[in-house]
């Protein structure tokens, strides 16, 4: 008898490029920099690496090239002990790359080519559908395309996650009303309503609008001051759940917080379902308030 599945993941796997500099720089600028590493790293694979280190037992449904960046990224999902079964190399197709700029401050900006990414589809869906029974939570992002994304959504019975990133202007109603949860940032979140969040009110109003969009449970993630949430249940209860205090001296890189985010969001579903949503969030406030004191991507993730 196979083990049992707590998070499923479905989605990207990217090798990232980081560049650490004191600034992030203007348009036609070049900076010197201060220090360059490769890391592991795309939504998918970075969030089942979270939420494994955590405890969950899990599984990634991705596709990398068949090159030596492919190759790599398997043994290292196969050392955290991640199910790769359903990671596919593909011959004809590179592994996607990240370019990532990292300020002294935390800030970053990044660059993807999404590579042998772009042929994760419905197909995967079916032919991984053993490992969509068994889970008790499912989480999804948008570094892949969306026909299997929703196919993914469809066919899951359990929790569902979206972290609709990188947003979508005009996304099908249907992606965010099939998901469980939809988690996005302020500005994934303007992004799917239409308008510039600078604000908790903003970011409580916008949470009102998703759910007359037809979402279910909404988090709006707010960087060090936290996330606010609501559901279709509470539609008019908007809550503001604060992250912990980190000292700017302490903050070294923000690039993989949101992604520690959302594994232990996963993680805390699976192993406690019966907590209130504003508990799942406080745990994923911590978690990700931990992966900003440490460089890289998954490198950050902190162990249970």
């Amino acid at each position: 008898m196979e083990e049992s599945l707590d998070v499923l993941v479905f989605g990207s796997a990217i090798i990232d490029f980081m560049c650490y500099a004191p600034r992030l720089p203007n348009p036609g600028e070049t900076l010197h920099g201060t220090k360059f590493q490769t890391g592991f790293g795309g939504k998918g694979a970075n969030q089942c690496v979270a939420a494994t280190r955590l405890g969950s037992k899990t599984a990634l449904i991705a596709k990398l090239g068949c090159d030596s960046f492919g190759n790599n990224y398997i043994c290292h999902l196969q050392a955290e002990k991640i199910n790769v079964k359903h990671v596919q190399l593909l011959p004809d197709y590179t592994t996607g790359v990240a370019q990532i700029a990292v300020a002294h401050s935390g800030e970053n900006n990044i660059i993807i080519v999404v590579g042998a990414n772009k042929m994760l589809g419905p197909k995967d869906v079916e032919n991984a559908s053993y490992l969509f029974d068994k889970a008790k939570v499912l989480v999804c992002q948008l570094e892949t395309p969306i026909n299997g994304t929703l196919e993914a959504l469809r066919r899951f019975k359990g929790i569902s996650i979206l972290n609709a990133a990188p947003a979508i202007a005009n996304a099908p109603l249907e992606l965010i009303q099939l998901c469980t949860i939809l988690c996005v940032n302020e500005t994934e979140a303007g992004i799917l309503v239409g308008r510039h969040i600078s604000s908790i009110n903003d970011a409580f109003n916008a949470l009102a609008q998703l759910i007359h969009m037809g979402a279910n449970i909404v988090i709006i993630t707010l960087g060090k001051i936290g996330a606010v949430c609501s559901s279709r249940a509470t539609v008019y209860n908007c809550q503001l759940v604060s992250a912990p205090v980190v000292p700017p001296e302490l903050t070294k890189d923000t690039t993989g917080a949101g992604d520690a985010f959302i594994g232990a969001l996963a993680h805390s579903y699976a192993h406690f379902p019966e907590k209130d949503l504003a508990d799942h969030i406080a745990y994923a406030n911590s978690v990700a308030s931990q992966s900003v004191q440490r460089l890289g991507t998954q490198s950050s993730f902190p162990y249970a």
